[in-house]
């Protein structure tokens, strides 16, 4: 089949574009349904290829050799020059073989009595508390709870100042890098300089309780042993890997089951018995198919490529858009049906955290934490949606509950 040329939008300044992207939800599915499922744009005075779509991404994950890590300009100055994300090859892969020890089987295991105890925590403040609360911000301060206490051994103190300049970050993890005082990105910038100083002090103290001893002995691509500064800025990066893709999977969750409450029963009731561990896992993947934690991720093309039969030249940036999955006019993939998980009727491959050898290093500890949340939650507490919120999602830096997913909660 010969390769066809790559579709584009035909944008010459990208303002319009970069304009639209930052206030369109739907930005990347209006273009894809006009120019097919890979096509080119410009955005931030970048040339850009999106692409979507099991072909064209199976193709671009085949093609790992041709390809390297990319990400814009905020995220690159917000996350660092030494970051593992900035960097491709040896030292990619040093790194990220240092901080993956964070989230080995063993440190797991180390981590789980802690988790759970924080699981308990939240079931008693949501059932002590006689006011609805928002559940989706109880829940992003868990999974930073999570990380900040179980992983890097912070205390409480340290943990909750961390948060708030760690949430002052992320917010302008994907924004115009324009350092102007006062603009989000400048007090990003800032609040990056406070959490590095932060996580330095914390790795020179040596007195933590939490898995950073798993980190002793790591070397770089030289086999060199890891700086302070080096070392920071990949905690950075976990902190980021670790927290913000939890914290969206547990709010798009409970969002879902709260809106098909013939599901939550449904998993509710298989909880106690054999087929629990089935249901549950086909439930987070029901949630991850429809409210992808990681909305997309980026490549640079070394070397001309063929995606989906178009033909994708040398230096260009793709974004892998991972969207929920296109449902047609087919009723049934529109729905919420953790069932067809298990049925077989469900074909197509998920990647809910990103594909290849960058995939989302929080990976296996946002798994574990979403089980371990999910089973307390449903065997501890009931939950009661509040009437007239706006359950609408912001995608941006994940999706969200755009006003925080209020509840009732009594005791089981």
């Amino acid at each position: 089949m010969a390769t066809t040329p790559l579709p584009s939008t035909g944008a010459v300044s990208g303002l319009g574009e970069t304009l639209a992207f930052f206030t369109q939800a739907d930005f990347a599915q209006r273009r894809f349904e006009t120019h097919g499922d890979v096509f080119e744009t410009k955005l931030l005075a970048q040339r850009m290829v999106f692409i979507r779509g099991e072909r064209a991404i199976g193709d671009l994950l085949g093609q790992g050799d041709a390809l390297q890590g990319w990400w814009p300009e905020s995220v690159r100055q917000l996350l660092g020059s030494r970051s593992l994300a900035n960097r491709s090859g040896p030292g990619h892969k040093a790194r990220r073989r240092v901080v993956g020890q964070l989230f080995s089987s063993a440190a797991l295991a180390r981590y789980t009595p802690s988790i759970e105890q924080m699981v308990a925590e939240l079931c008693q403040e949501l059932i002590t508390t006689t006011t609805p609360l928002p559940l989706a911000a109880r829940m992003r301060r868990f999974a930073f709870a999570v990380i900040a206490t179980t992983v890097l051994g912070l205390d409480g103190a340290s943990s909750d100042a961390l948060f708030a300049d760690f949430e002052i970050w992320t917010r302008a993890l994907f924004s115009i890098p324009l350092a102007i005082p006062g603009t989000p990105f400048a007090k990003a910038m800032a609040a990056r300089q406070r959490l590095l100083k932060r996580i330095k002090g914390v790795l020179q103290a040596g007195t933590n309780q939490g898995g950073l001893d798993l980190l002793s002995g790591g070397l770089d691509e030289a086999g060199m042993p890891l700086d302070d500064d080096d070392l920071a800025e990949q905690l950075l990066l976990l902190l980021f890997a670790g927290y913000e893709t939890t914290a969206s999977s547990l709010s798009c969750l409970f969002r879902a089951l709260l809106l098909n409450p013939e599901v939550e029963h449904w998993l509710r009731d298989g909880l106690a018995s054999e087929a629990s561990s089935a249901r549950l896992d086909a439930t987070v993947l029901e949630v991850m198919r429809l409210t992808p934690p990681v909305g997309g991720f980026f490549r640079r093309s070394l070397a001309p490529i063929e995606l989906a039969g178009v033909a994708v030249p040398e230096g260009s940036v793709i974004q892998v858009v991972l969207s929920p999955t296109s449902a047609g006019d087919d009723e049934d993939l529109a729905a919420f049906r953790p069932q067809r998980h298990l049925d077989g009727s469900f074909k197509q491959t998920l990647l809910p955290f990103g594909g290849g050898e960058r995939v989302c290093l929080g990976k296996a500890l946002a798994e574990l934490e979403i089980r371990l949340m999910a089973v307390g939650l449903l065997q501890a507490v009931e939950l009661q949606l509040q009437p007239d919120q706006d359950l609408a999602l912001q995608l941006i830096p994940s999706p969200t509950p755009k006003e925080g997913l209020l509840v009732q909660a009594t005791a089981r």
